[in-house]
């Protein structure tokens, strides 16, 4: 959770602190302090909400229009503009066909970026779509209130059936329709009435403010064209975008895209010409097509993280980032899609970073 030039605080003399996996108030004081510390909270002009960013005349000239908390409109013009509102602010539900009933049908639909706690849920019967992170920590906390749980994912490897370990918690292929009288039928031939369907589906990448004259847009959760996921050729360096990777260790990127702008933008290193990240950019989505990987998924760069998140510590004159890092994120990722209820307290760390340490040989 750390930065290459900060690390998270681990275990002091002190207090020592045998957890893992600190909880969000923990990770949101790590973040405060780092802004506080290094000045970043004084670069910030708080309560103005951004309604337009659009380029002028030239590439280097953008217009910026913002509300103060007053209703008062600042207007201003700067050279260059980073978008960094991040991919967690406008939820993404799972398409479930019209046809298949989903406008008539009787029960609640909500997203996980609403949910908070369990209890509005005690005794329901509940559909959760999804298998990422979100949904194991949620279906998790809910089978202890729901009279029943019941997971839907598109990925082929769900393995469907009751899930081991648990009385009220069952795993199915995605929903094929749903009915008026609250029936959810899926793919594998189950079907059940349930009070709500939960979608753990993710976010959009959504940009309401920005106007690049179409040069950049969204289309099926691709942000693009974009030059390693930051910035669009034709406008380079004038436009980036900094934090739209997922799966990945995504402090560490943030951390690392946003050096890589600062360099770039402050004339100490210099990016390919344009014809050169065209060029990379299209072979990215080349590979993208050729293994089947969809489009919405351009930005998820797991197992490809290494090789990316190196090439970014080479290009801001860093070295490589140490391997225990990936070994503890993989990790983590196999045991949540394995279904590892204890994932937290029986991660063996210590032993990840010592097979992870270089092997030295000393010759006499």
């Amino acid at each position: 959770m750390g930065f290459t030039d900060r690390p998270f605080p681990g275990p002091t003399e002190s207090s020592v602190d045998p957890r893992l996996f600190p909880a969000h108030e923990e990770v949101l004081g790590f973040i405060e302090r780092f802004a506080e510390e290094t000045g970043v909270v004084g670069l910030v002009r708080f309560g103005a909400e951004v309604g337009r960013v659009e380029m002028g005349r030239r590439k280097d000239e953008w217009v910026v229009e913002a509300r103060g908390e007053g209703g008062e409109v600042m207007v201003e013009v700067f050279e260059a503009v980073v978008v960094c509102n991040g991919h967690h602010g406008v939820p993404r539900f799972a398409e479930i066909d019209v046809c298949a009933g989903i406008e008539k049908w009787p029960g609640k639909q909500v997203h996980s970026y609403s949910y908070r706690i369990p209890e509005p849920f005690q005794d329901q019967i509940l559909v959760i779509i999804g298998k990422g992170a979100s949904a194991h920590d949620i279906s998790r906390e809910l089978s202890k209130v729901a009279k029943e749980v019941h997971l839907a994912s598109r990925s082929p490897d769900f393995k469907v059936g009751k899930l081991d370990g648990y009385n009220n918690i069952w795993q199915h292929l995605m929903i094929k329709n749903v009915n008026e009288d609250g029936l959810v039928v899926f793919d594998d031939g189950s079907s059940l009435h349930a009070d709500t369907i939960l979608h753990c589906t993710g976010y959009k990448y959504h940009f309401p403010f920005l106007d690049t004259k179409e040069t950049v847009s969204v289309d099926d959760n691709r942000v693009g064209p974009l030059y390693k996921h930051v910035f669009p050729p034709h406008l380079a360096p004038y436009l980036s975008f900094v934090g739209l990777l997922s799966k990945v260790i995504i402090f560490m990127s943030i951390d690392l895209q946003a050096k890589w702008v600062a360099r770039v933008l402050s004339g100490k290193i210099s990016l390919p010409p344009e014809d050169e990240m065209v060029a990379s950019m299209d072979e990215y989505y080349f590979q993208m097509e050729e293994i089947g990987k969809p489009k919405r998924h351009t930005h998820e760069l797991y197992p490809d993280e290494v090789e990316h998140l190196n090439w970014l510590t080479a290009e801001v004159g860093l070295p490589p980032l140490e391997d225990w890092r990936f070994q503890i994120y993989r990790t983590v990722l196999r045991r949540i899609s394995a279904h590892d209820d204890n994932y937290r307290d029986n991660l063996d760390v210590d032993s990840l970073i010592q097979h992870s340490l270089p092997r030295v040989q000393i010759l006499q």
